[in-house]
């Protein structure tokens, strides 16, 4: 029988590595992350080649290729709330769990799309476009959030997030989730996915959080864009294969809408050819809404994989088990 090793890939300082080892002192721990990449704004992780057979559990989200000769691997915690990377066949040993971070990163993204939202609302990144070409011009009418129906696809930790910050201001909020029966926090209404092609001609923003399955692929497309109004923003913090790229540049370029904020893309990177780069009405960041971006992020994150440790060492359910 493998004695348990616990490989953690973590930016740990001392203190740090001395509370993970006091939350299960009765299993062996190899710390290999480098404490100085803390403040980077991705967290590189490795597990060394000598520790792939002994490692039974691993923290972090090391390539799958080296998840993959893990052979005695008993769970996998990643620190991306995503754990799409690692579900595919034979990346992790038979009957190894799969647990991620998700609820680290809801105030972090749900804050940048909330950014996003008033930055289109108010033309702002038409004038600091105007600032770079040294141009003052008027860019017309503004909206008001007080005036704005929101609907947010996906009501989890980050589209509560963003709900609660729009309530907060005056926007009225419906959300769709795929049991219309469970509240959110933020939510004023919710709807089951059945009832999109309905809610999208009554909404002024579309906000997407949405995990990236075959039935969130390509959700909003040249259809479902046609039903929007005019003046209808889209914003996605999510995925990017939920939103049609090309057909979202359409759809900017002959008005269909007014404008969109996109953090995540399909393909991503956005290759530099693409249309969408070119739509002043598109506000693009590049996938910077997590990350560590965020202090309060890490630390998020941090508390959950030491409670999940806690857990698995006690035989216990683990937060986030991908099923």
């Amino acid at each position: 029988m493998v004695e348990e090793c616990i490989v953690n890939c973590l930016p740990l300082t001392d203190a740090e590595q001395q509370s993970f080892r006091s939350a299960v002192p009765e299993i062996h721990q190899e710390f290999v992350g480098d404490a100085k990449q803390r403040n980077d704004m991705v967290w590189l992780c490795h597990v060394p080649q000598e520790l792939r057979e002994k490692g039974t559990v691993v923290i972090g989200n090391a390539p799958a290729s080296e998840i993959k000769e893990c052979k005695n691997l008993k769970w996998l915690q990643t620190f991306s709330a995503g754990v799409n990377s690692y579900t595919g066949e034979g990346i992790l040993a038979k009957g190894a769990k799969l647990s991620g971070a998700s609820g680290a990163y809801g105030q972090a993204v749900g804050e940048h799309m909330f950014a996003m939202m008033w930055t289109l609302l108010k033309n702002i990144h038409l004038y600091r476009d105007n600032q770079n070409k040294h141009l003052w011009q008027d860019e017309g009418p503004v909206s008001t959030p007080d005036e704005v129906k929101v609907l947010v696809l996906g009501t989890g930790d980050i589209g509560s997030h963003f709900a609660v910050l729009s309530k907060a201001v005056g926007c009225y909020t419906a959300g769709v989730r795929r049991n219309a029966s469970q509240s959110a926090p933020g939510i004023d209404d919710m709807h089951g996915f059945e009832e999109l092609e309905s809610l999208l001609p009554q909404s002024d923003v579309i906000a997407m959080s949405l995990p990236s399955t075959p039935d969130t692929r390509h959700l909003i497309n040249r259809h479902t864009l046609s039903l929007m109004k005019p003046n209808a923003i889209v914003l996605n913090v999510g995925r990017g294969d939920a939103i049609d790229s090309d057909a979202l540049a359409a759809a900017l370029h002959d008005k269909t809408i007014q404008a969109a904020g996109i953090d995540v893309t399909e393909p991503e990177p956005l290759p530099e050819d693409h249309p969408l780069w070119n739509e002043p009405n598109c506000l693009i960041t590049p996938h910077v809404a997590g990350g560590s971006h965020l202090e309060a992020t890490s630390r998020k994150v941090l508390s959950i994989v030491l409670e999940n440790m806690k857990r698995y060492a006690a035989g216990e359910p683990l937060l986030n088990e991908s099923k």
